[in-house]
């Protein structure tokens, strides 16, 4: 996807928008999960709720792109009442997508953000795997040898758990894991099985969200009472909800769709970067908050990941060109 021509004021704007989203949700998600005191909030209505607001932010996107509520009103019959099997195609992504979010409340529940941030960039080759098993692309040498970098980071990180001093619920860092590790097989799938929807057709971005978080909304509210239900009867929907819960519900909403728009202006050098910054902020977060204690593992693991991901952005280098232009020099020498 070719990036378009902007300023690089506004590059730096969603360059510094999208790494505080990343990091603040990360960080104010644990606060929730372990700080926060009051009664603790069913995690699965979160998710749900979260999938309401997208679906409503994709229709105000929608109605400013067609311009009237009449043509909203068409694309919406078109699209949504008589399209059932693009829906069901639609509810592949929602379903991996529900688990992934479900997944993150688990994750952050057992470990630390900084220490979820970094585990986290394992997307990175999962999106990787599944581009070229998918989309039948290849990968450069050098983004090989990136990932590779990556997951030797991710273990070292993951060698010696760190412990925050800040933290008195009981944790269990082996959970924790293998959330992150379920999350980004989900993020990974579901990211290159959308690009591929979208790139089938050529309906509107925010159609295909408006189906997605369609499926989405029956698929959370679902996964609210198969593993809530007799409680959220009980005890009420908004249970346990704070200001700082409402909040990690609204950067989840508008994180997400703001992601896709970033992805439209900004290059994956950008993208690099603003993953290494917001795991820079939310281990300085983590120290502050949680009493999060470096060690040495930590950091040598969060550095070789972060330079990675900057490894991993860089463009391929073109050798079409190359190859060209030494058929035109045997050619020269072939005709003298």
């Amino acid at each position: 996807m070719a990036v378009e021509n902007v300023s690089v004021v506004f590059k730096l704007y969603c360059l510094t928008v999208m790494t505080l989203v990343a990091a603040t949700y990360t960080v104010v998600l644990r606060y929730t999960r372990t700080i926060s005191s009051g009664d603790l909030y069913f995690s699965t209505t979160a998710v749900c709720i979260t999938e309401v607001i997208k679906l409503v932010l994709s229709l105000g996107m929608l109605t400013k792109e067609t311009g009237s509520l009449s043509r909203l009103k068409n694309a919406l019959v078109e699209h949504v009442l008589y399209s059932p099997k693009e829906l069901l195609k639609l509810s592949v992504p929602s379903v991996v997508y529900g688990v992934q979010n479900n997944m993150a409340f688990l994750a952050l529940s057992n470990l630390d953000a900084a220490v979820y941030q970094v585990t986290y960039q394992l997307k990175t080759p999962c999106t990787a795997l599944c581009t070229v098993l998918m989309l039948n692309r290849s990968l450069s040498r050098l983004q090989w040898f990136s990932v590779f970098m990556l997951c030797g980071g991710v273990t070292l990180v993951q060698w010696r758990p760190v412990e925050a001093t800040k933290v008195q619920i009981e944790q269990n860092p082996l959970v924790g894991f293998m959330a992150i590790a379920v999350a980004v097989i989900c993020s990974g799938f579901a990211g290159v099985y959308f690009e591929k929807v979208l790139k089938s057709s050529d309906t509107s971005l925010w159609v295909r969200n408006i189906q997605m978080y369609l499926s989405g909304i029956v698929v959370t509210l679902m996964g609210v009472f198969m593993k809530d239900g007799e409680n959220v009867l009980e005890k009420g929907f908004f249970f346990g909800y704070t200001p700082w819960v409402c909040f990690v519900v609204l950067l989840a909403s508008v994180g997400g769709l703001y992601t896709s728009v970033v992805v439209k202006y900004t290059d994956n050098i950008m993208k690099g970067f603003s993953a290494a910054a917001a795991i820079v902020i939310s281990t300085v977060a983590s120290v502050i908050l949680f009493g999060l204690q470096i060690t040495i593992t930590f950091a040598s693991g969060a550095l070789l990941v972060c330079v990675s991901i900057y490894l991993y952005g860089l463009p391929k280098l073109d050798t079409s060109k190359l190859s060209q232009k030494d058929a035109e020099s045997k050619q020269k020498l072939i005709t003298v």
